[in-house]
């Protein structure tokens, strides 16, 4: 399982997937709203809005907030014009982190992330020394309890699915960008419910830290992830089998 996955389980288990849903729903609104800005309203003509839509259906998002986030981009609602920022950086120990943001104030977002690099011993890093160390890849997560690996597995590889593995009762479909979508629609067509569905950035080689690095590297993407202008975070820390976070 890839360590972005392995990351959100643990945020699971530790009981913060309810607590996260709304700020889940706000970044995805926002990622909608500037992909329908840039591209225009209709999914059909636009790749970079469907993949977003894709990802919001993932997380179980209603239809009528895609719509809003749809006419807020397009302009037929009132919205926020959004800025897309990318910062590469590195936390204690050399793992690498990718940090994606979309902010209606660029120097308020470039201060706050700052402000939490440093405080966790982290510092940013010049760019494309981060981004070359991770590839784009289409993680689609069901839940192990309620599906079995064999019964994902026949409807990924038909839709043409890298891989599926099972771990910590999460089951993950790994696909290339260019497969994402024809896979997670022939998965819905198939009735089967996803977690979360998106384009990824997946780490090429992982670092290996002892249990409290991996901790403090897990607390730095957390706080990172809670800013409100922060839209992804991806890293390259490997999470042990098993491992609880704090």
């Amino acid at each position: 399982m890839s360590g972005h996955s392995k990351w959100a389980t643990i945020k699971h288990k530790k009981g913060a997937a309810d607590a996260k849903r709304g700020q889940m729903f706000t970044k995805l609104i926002k990622e909608i709203s500037i992909a329908a800005r840039m591209g225009g309203g209709d999914p059909e003509g636009n790749p970079r809005l469907r993949t977003a839509v894709l990802k919001a259906r993932g997380a179980n998002m209603p239809k009528d907030n895609i719509d809003r986030a749809i006419k807020k981009g397009t302009g037929e609602l009132e919205g926020v014009n959004y800025e897309e920022l990318i910062y590469e950086a590195y936390a204690p120990g050399g793992v690498a982190i990718f940090i994606e943001v979309l902010t209606d104030n660029k120097n308020r977002a470039a201060a706050d992330i700052r402000n939490i690099l440093t405080r966790a011993g982290g510092q940013l890093a010049t760019s494309g020394s981060v981004s070359r160390l991770f590839k784009r890849q289409g993680i689609i997560t069901l839940d192990g309890e309620k599906y079995t690996e064999d019964q994902v597995m026949e409807a990924a590889i038909e839709g043409g699915a890298e891989d599926v593995a099972l771990s910590d009762d999460i089951i993950e479909v790994l696909t290339a960008p260019e497969d994402f979508e024809p896979v997670l629609n022939l998965l819905n067509e198939k009735n089967f419910e996803t977690m979360s569905a998106e384009v990824s950035m997946v780490a090429e080689v992982e670092v290996s830290l002892d249990h409290d690095g991996t901790a403090k590297a897990l607390r730095l993407i957390e706080k990172l992830e809670e800013n409100d202008d922060v839209q992804n975070v991806y890293s390259n820390v490997e999470i042990p089998e098993g491992f609880e976070a704090e």
